[in-house]
């Protein structure tokens, strides 16, 4: 079963998340499938960038609490697409929530519709943004991300922007790209990976100084009474008992 669908048109390839019986959520499957995508357009001189989108109405719900990726494939997946040395683009047209936000951060570019929505659940069923933040820090307003962590209220594409989450946002989020699309078109592929590597070098300090210590924190509270309780209520469509 194939879970990434593959386009390509005039340099541009597009990788969509089709995972639809779960939301497109980060699997161990998917995170698999999608790093050996990626790694095929890194080798491809006809690939100038890539866009990662999705069907249905979910970019992706996050981290698959049936069958999660291991912590540590999850950090492998999100560093590849920050040292790719083309572009990536988010191209998003429904939800993002949790794990999905680490790896639309990741992007170096990402636009959204106006109808997307964005929420950092983790706390809501007993674990914390650990992995994510690795893109999400270095990347996003740290007074608003602070709220957005501790809370787990939705929000809408317009904050998603303001707070840096994505880089522009519009009604038809295709015309949004066009102009993105033809700039990456336009540029030499090496001047493209020259630059990238400028713009990232913060972000991949980041990786270097933190990896080890989040990803033992992810495997830490996955495995703790509260994650079992959230996520149990999760999947039973009820309260978790620390509600007050």
């Amino acid at each position: 079963m194939t879970l990434i669908g593959r386009t390509r048109a005039r340099g541009i390839e597009t990788l969509t998340l089709d995972s639809p019986h779960n939301r497109n959520a980060l699997s161990a499957a998917l995170v698999g499938e999608l790093a050996s995508c990626l790694a095929d357009c890194a080798k491809e001189d006809a690939v100038r960038a890539i866009v990662l989108t999705h069907t249905g109405n979910t970019f992706s719900a996050g981290a698959d609490l049936k069958d999660p990726p291991d912590p540590a494939a999850l950090v492998g997946l999100l560093r590849q697409i920050v040292e790719l040395g083309k572009p990536v683009v988010a191209r998003v047209t429904g939800h993002v929530r949790a794990g999905g936000l680490g790896l639309l951060a990741a992007c170096d570019i990402a636009a959204a519709s106006t109808e997307s929505t964005f929420a950092f659940t983790e706390v809501r069923i007993g674990v914390a943004p650990a992995v994510i933040s690795l893109t999400l820090l270095p990347r996003t307003d740290p007074r608003a991300l602070a709220r957005h962590y501790l809370t787990g209220e939705r929000f809408d594409a317009a904050e998603a922007a303001r707070i840096g989450l994505v880089t522009t946002a519009g009604d038809d989020v295709d015309a949004v790209l066009e102009p993105i699309l033809d700039g990456l078109r336009r540029a030499a592929p090496e001047a493209l990976a020259e630059t990238k590597r400028l713009l990232t070098a913060r972000v991949l300090e980041t990786f270097d100084r933190d990896a080890a210590d989040l990803t033992a924190l992810s495997a830490r509270l996955f495995a703790s009474p509260h994650a079992r309780e959230g996520m149990t209520a999760f999947l039973e469509r009820r309260d978790p008992s620390w509600l007050v």
